[in-house]
């Protein structure tokens, strides 16, 4: 039974990875510190004899006993309210963590994957984005923490690769959604939902005409799963180029929900994106892979996810307490 650590293991993506790979018949290290995933994701889990949790920070020294033969990097703040709350943190874990992560796969002699971000492209001035592309990044801007955190991993990555001959691989990965998101984190989804599903307005921020493309999870975790069994080291877009802009999303979503709210307009963050589009033709033509699910099948698993939530869940307008977590 060949062994995988995943890190980020109770957060969004990392829970269905965790799924995957359990599934799969491999036996399954989730590791998390819990500052934004949340064990609930993964407590089906717990009782499975190929799963085990640990409860670590990746910045700390990581040990793990007996052979290890994959490594998905998936630890980080994922979403604009929580790397503007731990800036240094989002900084720290794909820094010093990657660093550990990188040179624990090297003692096990293991591949690792890592999780970089369509955020490396910043405010984009091509389009779609290609993974040729490099990025308009405004490095000392309050986005900025996350953006370099996820450039410099990739740098770091892919001087293992070079230098120890470590064998990686690196997901560039696009808006994502799907059941497990965590309320009011942020991000455009479970924003809307959640304001449809409490009686509020949708907030649009700037005018709504900047754009953005969904991937629901289940393709996700294929892609990722096919490029960590490929051949491939340099950086795969993994997302869905269906574009959308958001002021459309957002009467989407009125629509599914049938709420029936009306659209409030609020200023536009600094360096929020204005376009983003993956451009997949190396997903397509690598890993033979392209998303299935379509936004409308998606969008209602979704919907039917966050409608399941107790009424305290959903009207909780902070989801995630950082104060013990940030030392001054």
């Amino acid at each position: 039974m060949d062994r995988i650590l995943i890190t980020g293991a109770a957060g969004f993506i990392g829970s269905h990875l965790c799924d995957r790979f359990v599934n799969e018949g491999f036996h399954v290290i989730g590791m998390d510190n819990l500052i934004t995933g949340d064990l609930r994701n993964i407590e089906h889990l717990l009782p499975r004899e190929n799963f085990e949790f640990h409860h670590h920070d990746v910045t700390k020294f990581v040990h793990i006993s007996g052979t290890l033969d994959y490594v998905l990097h998936f630890a980080s703040p994922a979403s604009p309210i929580d790397y503007l709350k731990i800036p240094i943190q989002t900084l720290k874990v794909s820094s010093l963590g990657t660093h550990n992560l990188l040179g624990l796969a090297k003692d096990k002699k293991a591949r690792i994957l890592i999780a970089s971000t369509s955020e490396v492209y910043g405010d984009p001035l091509v389009h779609p984005q290609g993974e040729d592309y490099y990025g308009n990044v405004n490095t000392i801007s309050p986005r900025g923490v996350y953006d370099e955190a996820k450039r410099f991993q990739e740098s770091m990555t892919m001087a293992y690769h070079r230098f120890h001959g470590l064998e990686t691989r690196i997901a560039r990965i696009f808006n994502t959604y799907g059941p497990r998101m965590r309320l009011n984190d942020g991000r455009v989804i479970p924003a809307f939902i959640g304001q449809a599903l409490r009686g509020e307005d949708l907030t649009v921020f700037g005018d709504g005409s900047q754009t953005r493309s969904f991937c629901y999870i289940d393709d996700q975790v294929e892609g990722i799963y096919r490029l960590l069994f490929g051949d491939y080291t340099d950086p795969v877009n993994i997302g869905n180029p269906e574009e959308i802009s958001i002021k459309e999303f957002a009467e989407e979503v009125i629509r599914l929900t049938g709420t029936g709210q009306k659209i409030v307009y609020r200023p536009l963050p600094q360096d929020d994106p204005v376009q983003r589009q993956p451009d997949i033709r190396r997903a397509r033509e690598i890993l033979g892979w392209e998303p299935e699910v379509n936004r409308a099948e998606g969008m209602r698993k979704t919907y039917d996810y966050f409608k399941s939530l107790p009424s305290e869940e959903l009207n909780k307008k902070e989801h995630k307490d950082f104060s013990s977590h940030i030392k001054r």
